[in-house]
């Protein structure tokens, strides 16, 4: 999954919880190693089943997940009112968002992939500073532009030198995962326009069942097995130690992912959480090298770090800029 930089501002204000920052600090480090077994889990099913009946089953899951927080919030009529109108928008950005994620990795190597989707914090924080005021000054600081240069360089570097070339399949895969971080930086900033001050567990709870309604209705259309329309039961067609992959790879992901990463937030920042989890191409690259034999050279290791550097340094200027900008406010008031 992706990781939102900008989640809602329900969750950033959390972050003033007396919480404990060492419980945070081991939430956010399992929202890292959660995350970045999402990719290797997809690619282990590439042989298996498509990435429809992937995405189809994985979300059905997620969806059930998280269903006892909407019906415990009807029970005790606690549900923001507008949730799911409010929820929406969200996700007509997350369902083509999971389409391109799932699909990537059909068609190029995971650390590949994820390296490839650090654009989206420079997608996330360009979108952040056109749609909400507060954010405009961040854009125009040298910290932004020398951290956005960065993260455009690595990327670019770690995806020309990839050993293996940009065939048509590495080609369009590499377009995907670019595409899914751009369509999940919508769905970041979506969340926080749209479902601001709702609590964010609701709020995602929300987005999951309209996005599990339409990956499964996806997957009834347009998967396959062997050629053939099967509407997605290929997936009965696995053992119970696949089954209990494709569940755990649901469950990690989608379900404690989240809750973990929002957890983390409460406890030791926004800034701090985030930059933590753009370590995931790392980890994603070096376990993809021993699993699927992906082959990077020291060139791309290079650049895919200092891609990396280039985001955390975006995020350590944006929360500089808003530091500094809390006193001028507090003045003004």
């Amino acid at each position: 999954m992706p990781d939102p930089t900008q989640p809602s501002a329900s969750v950033t204000s959390l972050a003033n919880a007396p919480l404990s920052k060492r419980s945070g600090i081991a939430m956010v480090v399992l929202t890292l190693l959660g995350w970045s077994s999402i990719p290797l889990f997809l690619k282990h099913f590439t042989p298996l089943i498509d990435c429809w009946t992937a995405n189809g089953w994985r979300y059905a899951l997620s969806a059930l997940i998280w269903l006892p927080v909407l019906i415990l919030g009807w029970k005790r009529k606690t549900l923001p009112p507008g949730l799911w109108k409010a929820a929406l928008v969200p996700s007509l950005f997350n369902v083509p968002a999971q389409v391109a994620f799932g699909l990537a990795p059909y068609l190029v190597d995971p650390g590949l992939m994820t390296f490839s989707m650090r654009l989206q914090i420079v997608f996330v924080m360009t979108g952040a500073a056109i749609l909400f005021a507060a954010e405009r000054a961040i854009i125009r600081t040298a910290g932004f532009l020398i951290g956005m240069t960065i993260v455009l360089i690595g990327t670019a570097g770690t995806i020309y030198l990839n050993p293996k070339g940009l065939g048509g399949g590495t080609a369009l895969g590499i377009s995907l995962a670019i595409g899914a971080g751009l369509l999940y930086s919508g769905y970041a900033l979506s969340v926080r326009k749209f479902m601001h001050g709702m609590p964010p567990l609701a709020a995602f709870a929300a987005i999951s069942q309209y996005t599990a309604v339409s990956l499964f209705i996806l997957m009834l259309i347009f998967a396959k097995h062997e050629g053939k329309h099967d509407f997605g039961m290929q997936v009965f067609n696995l053992d119970a130690l696949q089954l209990n992959l494709l569940a755990l790879s649901a469950i990690i992901g989608i379900g404690l992912g989240h809750t973990l990463y929002f957890a983390s937030i409460a406890r030791l920042g926004l800034a701090v959480s985030a930059g933590v989890v753009q370590l995931q191409p790392v980890i994603v690259a070096i376990a993809s090298i021993s699993l699927f034999n992906e082959a990077f050279t020291p060139g791309q290791w290079a650049c895919g770090i200092l891609a990396i550097v280039g985001a955390v340094y975006m995020l350590a200027s944006q929360a500089i800029t808003q530091r500094k900008s809390r006193p001028a406010a507090a003045t003004a008031r």
